[in-house]
């Protein structure tokens, strides 16, 4: 099999394989973080609901504030290899402190707030350093060699996750994810890119990304797009694990098996991306990304019937969304570092993450208070028909005649 050119080149392989490790860890953690929560400490829905909130809640409140400060400082790389390590320092908190007996859900809401925050500072400077990578007609393959990375990790994290939580618990089984950071971080620190300069004299204004996402009607669109997709599905992430325990009666190993065997369906948008692209354009990829992602939802409210109906509804309804997911975060991916220009890049990523994240913790916490009130089921119908809306302020010209993620579009002037 060859080896994607993009791989030969050291730093971009470097940055690949942390970020491949780091990934595994996440989606372990995915399954793992929940069922501490409910199989250790015995949350309920409205807990469920906070945990969530309180590992998004950073994006809302230091996105905007990150994202200039990283334009001004730069030393994007010195950022990220940071973040890495101190995640990994406080992931690793948790199952010590369940091994002294002392871990309580205080504790697991103050690591998911402080996790979350270092997120906030490694995703507003992933861009760039991207951009720092790659060349512009690389792109689309960066961005898609990295989520089908993410895919893959999701088929075998989830998978190993679900068998970590019954053979060490569901704390033991976060060590991974410890280790994964810090391995990121290493890998990080080993890279040299030439990243954009930093720009110390216009820096200052957190106010200019989000001004510029507001000239820009493609991005625009988008914000709108990934907002209400988002929104909705995490008032479904809040209680699908809990819903899947307690209503499907499902344990942590078919849990796992089950999400890892949809997830599957990331490594088949990766590798048909580019040809998706190349096919219909990249707005129109984008577009089709977008309705892609949140319809399979439907299927898990609808779940019913014997077991192997049940898991292989879940199963095809993650399989489906994964695809969508992937073809939208390649193509949004590769309109962002086309479209933004290099002195704004960390500012339009802390202004958009803003948004686009911030509406998360508000979902989560939703979604618990659904779950608590009108029960698992019907929130999820709640989260699924909302977030099959979400594509349509892309139905618009400015997406849709988005040919190439070369070339040169007008939107890119917009004034700041």
């Amino acid at each position: 099999m060859k080896v994607p050119d993009l791989l030969r080149q050291r730093n971009f392989r470097l940055f690949f394989e942390g970020q491949s490790v780091s990934l595994l860890g996440d989606q372990i953690s995915l399954l793992a973080i929940p069922l501490t929560a409910i199989l250790v400490l015995h949350a309920g829905a409205e807990q469920l609901g906070l945990l969530t909130a309180m590992s998004l809640l950073p994006s809302l409140l230091f996105s905007l504030a990150a994202g200039a400060a990283i334009d001004r400082r730069g030393r994007r790389r010195n950022t990220m290899l940071i973040a890495d390590w101190i995640r990994g320092a406080a992931m690793l908190s948790l199952p010590v402190a369940y091994a002294l007996g002392h871990l309580t859900l205080v504790h697991l809401y103050l690591v998911a707030f402080v996790v979350g925050t270092l997120d906030v500072l490694f995703f507003v400077s992933y861009n760039a350093m991207i951009v720092a990578l790659v060349r512009p007609h690389e792109y689309v393959e960066a961005n898609a060699l990295l989520n089908g990375s993410r895919s893959l990790a999701g088929v075998l994290g989830l998978t190993l996750g679900g068998a970590l939580v019954g053979a060490l618990t569901a704390p033991g089984a976060l060590l991974v994810d410890a280790v994964s950071f810090l391995y990121s971080g290493a890998q990080i620190a080993r890279t040299d890119p030439t990243e954009p300069a930093a720009d110390p004299t216009q820096s200052h204004g957190i106010s200019h990304g989000a001004r510029w996402i507001a000239g820009n009607p493609l991005v625009r669109a988008m914000l709108a797009s990934t907002a209400t997709v988002n929104l909705f599905t995490f008032i479904g992430n809040a209680i699908l694990v809990l819903y899947a325990s307690r209503t499907l009666h499902l344990g942590p190993t078919l849990i796992g098996l089950t999400f890892g065997a949809g997830a599957v369906g990331g490594i088949v948008g990766a590798l048909t991306a580019r040809r998706l692209e190349h096919r219909i354009g990249l707005g129109r990829a984008l577009v089709v990304g977008s309705f892609l992602f949140p319809l399979p939802w439907l299927l898990f409210p609808a779940a019913h019937g014997t077991e192997a109906m049940v898991l292989g509804m879940l199963a095809a309804g993650e399989f489906a969304s994964s695809v969508g997911v992937i073809w939208l975060d390649i193509t949004a991916a590769a309109i962002f570092a086309q479209q933004i220009p290099n002195h704004l890049r960390s500012r339009v990523a802390g202004a958009y993450r803003t948004v686009n994240y911030g509406v998360r913790p508000l979902g989560a916490v939703i979604g618990g208070f659904l779950g608590a009130s009108i029960g698992l089921r019907d929130g999820l119908w709640i989260a699924a028909i909302g977030a099959s809306c979400a594509g349509l302020p892309l139905l618009r010209q400015a997406v849709l005649s988005l040919r190439s993620a070369t070339q040169p579009q007008p939107a890119r002037q917009a004034a700041v």
